[in-house]
């Protein structure tokens, strides 16, 4: 028996199913969400209920130890949190390495996508090369730092500062003191994120049109021109994209801190991660931590949904 029947009208051969088959088609719509269903659990499971799980405890005095218990305190960790000096304190750190190192890395990843993208020869090995450092592990590459700026002249930084240009009359504290301490973590950020940067600049730039620099060219545009009034406003959404995403990351920072200063000496250095895992793991107060957390996020979101806006304005043509 055929499952389909064929009408024909004005010439034209129409195919229709046979009605047993409509009913099976009918059910089908459910297959998709089946192929979906395994992913979508384990979302719930390590994602959503953690983040819910996190709220509710950040409205107690939360107890880790078995037979304690945990009272309810309402708002009082997210109150205290606006009385915490150290918190502001911490926050005002996030914030300035954040700015620091998202105009570092778009900056010098936008240099380097632009300088790449005119390699004809071995663009593929210096995209590797540059975005080498992407990869590499926190943990290493802040141990590895850390090395290069020791207080002694065992540290390269202060070995070259000291005994071979002679910059300096002595080798520096670097990490013992709060200002130059920053100089680390702030070079270590910037350098760890240049590559990834790069890589997204550079798929943007591959993107456009080689005919729009030639007939810039042939108007009398410069090099400048080129690159403010034609470069500049195509990747814009793409430069939109960078930026929120590194903004994201730089209130993210935690590994850096902790394992080069530990948030010292007084907490100079400490960011809001660092306070959060010291209030949580270190003092056990995993309910204030939690609040913490989500203070952060709502400061984060507010941020990205202002950056969007800014920059995702229509850019206005300009004359060269």
């Amino acid at each position: 028996m055929s499952n389909a029947t064929s009408t024909q009208a004005g010439g034209l051969t129409t195919t229709r199913p046979h009605p047993r088959m409509r009913g099976r088609l009918q059910y089908q719509w459910y297959v998709p969400y089946l192929f979906l269903l395994p992913g979508l659990v384990l979302y719930l499971l390590w994602m959503v209920y953690p983040l819910v799980y996190e709220f509710y405890i950040s409205f107690f005095d939360w107890k880790i130890m078995p037979g304690q218990v945990s009272e309810f305190v309402g708002l009082a960790n997210y109150q205290e949190a606006f009385t915490d000096k150290t918190f502001w304190l911490a926050l005002q750190n996030t914030v300035m390495y954040t700015l620091v190192t998202v105009i570092g890395q778009v900056i010098l990843g936008l240099a380097v996508a632009l300088l790449v993208h005119r390699v004809i020869i071995g663009k593929k090995v210096f995209r590797a090369i540059y975005y080498l450092p992407v990869v590499t592990a926190w943990v290493v590459v802040s141990f590895l730092f850390e090395y290069l700026f020791s207080s002694n002249r065992a540290g390269l930084i202060n070995f070259i500062l000291v005994d071979v240009l002679h910059v300096l009359p002595e080798p520096v504290a670097w990490i013992s003191q709060t200002n130059t301490a920053w100089i680390i973590i702030y070079s270590l950020g910037i350098w760890k994120g240049v590559g990834w940067a790069m890589v997204i600049f550079l798929a943007a730039l591959q993107s456009i049109p080689t005919e729009l620099y030639e007939s810039a060219s042939i108007d009398g545009a410069t090099e400048w021109g080129q690159f403010r009034h034609l470069t500049l406003p195509l990747i814009q959404r793409t430069t939109t994209f960078v930026i929120v995403a590194l903004v994201i990351g730089g209130f993210q920072v935690f590994i850096s801190v902790l394992l080069i200063t530990n948030g010292g000496p007084l907490h100079r250095t400490e960011v809001m991660l660092s306070y959060m895992y010291d209030r949580a793991f270190n003092r056990l107060e995993f309910g204030y931590g939690a609040a913490l957390s989500y203070i952060l996020m709502v400061i984060v979101f507010f941020i990205s949904v202002v950056q969007m806006r800014v920059f995702n304005r229509p850019a206005t043509a300009v004359e060269y």
